[in-house]
């Protein structure tokens, strides 16, 4: 019988992703939004492991684990944290929890792997079938404003791309700044979501490339920019050299994504 994961997970494109990839590898996954509805559904579903956010409506993550507490559940718990701050890990930890993913910082195998370990499943690594899909995905376009996303880690990168496509944004992929150039000139997109750290050539390298590109159009396209730096020398820095704005991967959400997006695009 498949094991049973509840993830408990408001932003509905990062539990799209990982619900999707779960059932991929064999689980049976079901989503709560909010802290209230998983608390319901883990008396009626009875799951073997919980993804548990921690900011959430009517019932946050902490709470939560009180409750899981109070009642002596013993649910191995994974927490799935924005900042990863010590705080906030030590205070789940005291609080049950078994473990932590920091959204920013894990691709979907990683997560598959933790949730593997915890239930005793061996682990066997296997992309194919999820480069396959992000593939087929790649081939859909839609109508609407040409994003160009820059970003190197594959978990962002696959959530990004979901909630832009869903928004009905038209999306084009890269994960190292050499290969961004090529595609700004072929796709000449309306916006650039552009991550720092990259293969072959970094973010700040192709922001100035961009800025000194020979066409104005390219070269005046709206440019968001975001890290794991949250440094203020860095954020000047991608400032000075043109960026439109700056999001510290901790600190931000798809949904903020979209609303820097539209913003900058006038929509």
């Amino acid at each position: 019988m498949a094991k049973k994961i509840l993830i408990i997970e408001d932003e509905e494109a990062l539990s799209g992703v990982l619900s999707s990839k779960l059932k991929k590898n064999g689980f049976e996954a079901l989503i709560a939004v909010d802290g209230e509805d998983g608390l319901k559904k883990i008396e009626e579903w009875k799951p073997d492991l919980i993804l548990l956010d921690i900011v959430m409506p009517k019932i946050n993550g902490y709470e939560v684990l009180e409750e899981l507490q109070k009642k002596g559940n013993k649910i191995p718990v994974i927490i799935i944290s924005n900042s990863g701050q010590e705080i906030e890990l030590e205070k789940t930890k005291k609080l049950g929890a078994a473990d932590c993913i920091v959204k920013t910082q894990l691709d979907p195998e990683e997560v598959i792997e933790k949730v593997k370990n915890f239930l005793g499943i061996s682990v066997k690594k296997d992309d194919k079938g999820e480069k396959e899909d992000v593939k087929k995905e790649e081939e859909e376009e839609n109508d609407g404003a040409r994003v160009l996303l820059v970003e190197d880690d594959l978990f962002l990168r696959d959530i990004c791309y979901k909630k832009l496509k869903k928004e009905g944004f038209n999306v084009l992929m890269t994960v190292n700044g050499e290969d961004a150039i090529k595609k700004i000139d072929d796709f000449k997109p309306e916006i650039v979501l552009l991550d720092i750290i990259l293969p072959v050539m970094d973010g700040f390298e192709v922001l100035k490339k961009i800025r000194s590109n020979s066409n104005s159009a390219i070269k005046k396209v709206p440019v968001i920019m975001f890290s794991n730096l949250g440094q203020k020398e860095d954020i000047q820095k991608a400032l000075d050299l043109g960026a439109d704005d700056y999001l510290v991967k901790a600190h931000f959400t798809t949904e903020e994504i979209i609303s820097k997006v539209k913003s900058k695009l006038g929509i």
